[in-house]
This record gives structure tokens, sequence and C-alpha cells, in this order.
């Protein structure tokens, strides 16, 4: 069994107030979340306006799939967010 964990570091430049911000990122939380049937938390910056961390976990048998899943999701999450925000780092990792 692996676990897959992708944290990714978000700049949200349009947010003027934890309430858009947090508007923008349950959104993509949800989205995630039905999309690929994965585990989203909000992990950092949950006070700052215009930054955000969040962590997707993933579980399976195979590795492969965890990498390619994690791939598209990397992808699925730059497409949705394409003009509200962007990714300032990304870091995956397998337990």
């Amino acid at each position: 069994m692996e676990l897959g964990l992708l944290q990714l570091e978000l700049h949200l430049p349009v947010a003027q107030s934890l309430k858009q911000k947090r508007r923008v990122v349950k959104s993509l939380k949800d989205r995630l979340q039905t999309r690929f049937n994965v585990s989203v938390a909000e992990v950092g910056y949950l006070d700052k306006w215009q930054r955000s961390s969040l962590a997707i976990a993933m579980v399976s048998t195979d590795r492969r799939y965890l990498e390619a899943s994690f791939e598209k999701i990397s992808a699925f999450v730059d497409q949705e967010l394409l003009g509200s925000a962007f990714i300032t780092a990304r870091q995956l990792e397998f337990f």
C-alpha cells in the first residue's frame, strides 16, 4: 500500500479579504474531492488573505497510479485557478 501526499502553495492576488480567499479555496477543494476522490485540507496560511497551502492525500496499491493521478491533479488545479490564483510551490511525498 502506498500513500501519496501532494502539498500545493497557492498565491491568490485577487483576494482582498479572507472571505474571498476562502470562497476560492473551498470551491477548489470541493471540485478536487468530487472529481478525483481525494482528501483535501487547507493546512497553512489560514490567516493570510492571498496565500494558501493545500494538502491532497490519496492511497493506492500502485505508486505509478498515484504519480499519474497527482500529475492530473496539478494540471487540473493550474487550469481551474487560471486568472484567480497560481501555484507557487509543489511537493510530492510517498509513504
